[in-house]
């Protein structure tokens, strides 16, 4: 016999397992155990009996399955990263790429200019040698406007001294120049817009009708210079003054103006006068 430990209802059959009521497994008793005694309920309909649950496999605690974690979120996350990591290398290129390129413009643009030693000696000696060469042998400062020096981003010099003596070196140069009728040097200080006076009579004349028509001169032995005065406005300067040239046994003096400017690092005659003074002998 068997017995429901759920509702306590015996089989005979046994061949049953489970209580055919509510599926509970059935255990064996005795026959003459007493409390094996099916019993009738007293009331049927209160009765609610149990359903059937049928056995489950055993699941540890803690091993239930997790959900797969999401991928997406840590691939947005570098993505975000690295487009904002070009974007920061992007901003910083476009500031300091510019500045880098400044500074190296202006590394390259620098120039050491050389300032002449002072000097107040004015007279120049012109020799004659068998050659006609005449020679300056001035011992005056150190030339200014040399190559060395000049560069087209160079701001004119404004010391009023350091003018003059600049000055007077472009002015012996170019008496130089033209008592040799040097054209080279005579194309390097006289500027392209030149126009000056032609002659004692008047008259204005271009740098290349100047250079044209220039003609030794062997005659001078020497020249000075003497009342030298500087006005000086920005890039612009006018240097009067009194030239003398020393011709044998006499001297010829005259009252010159010229005109010049500062343009690619240098000063360039842009325009002369020049007036006899007195009643001087003959011509040079």
């Amino acid at each position: 016999m068997k017995r429901c430990s759920t509702c306590n209802r015996t089989y005979t059959d046994p061949n049953l397992s489970f209580c055919i009521d509510d599926g509970t497994p059935l255990r064996t008793v005795e026959t003459e155990d007493e409390s094996t005694v099916v019993r009738p309920r007293d009331n049927e309909d209160d009765w609610n009996p149990v359903a059937y649950r049928p056995p489950v496999p055993y699941v540890p605690p803690g091993t239930h399955d997790r959900p797969p974690r999401r991928v997406w979120p840590w691939v947005v996350g570098i993505a975000g990263t690295f487009l904002l990591g070009i974007l920061a290398i992007g901003i910083i290129g476009v500031i300091m790429v510019p500045r880098m390129m400044r500074a190296r413009q202006n590394e390259r643009g620098r120039v050491t200019i050389r300032q002449p030693d002072n000097s107040n000696t004015t007279e120049n000696s012109n020799s004659n040698t068998t050659e006609h060469s005449n020679s300056n042998t001035s011992e005056t400062p150190g030339n200014a406007n040399s190559n060395s020096t000049e560069h087209a981003s160079t701001p004119p010099p404004t010391n009023h001294d350091q003018v003059l003596a600049q000055l007077k070196d472009v002015e012996n140069d170019w008496t130089a120049a033209n008592l040799n009728a040097d054209k080279k040097k005579l194309d390097r200080i006289l500027a392209d817009d030149y126009a000056g006076q032609e002659s004692e009579e008047g008259g204005l004349e271009t740098k290349t009708e100047y250079i044209n028509t220039i003609e030794r001169n062997t005659d001078v032995e020497k020249w000075e210079f003497s009342d030298l005065n500087l006005m000086l406005t920005g890039d612009r300067a006018t240097l009067s003054g009194i030239i003398t040239y020393f011709v044998n046994d006499r001297s010829v003096s005259f009252d010159f103006k010229d005109k010049f400017v500062w343009r690619d690092g240098r000063w360039q005659a842009t325009g002369a006068e020049l007036k006899r003074r007195g009643d001087a002998d003959g011509d040079l």
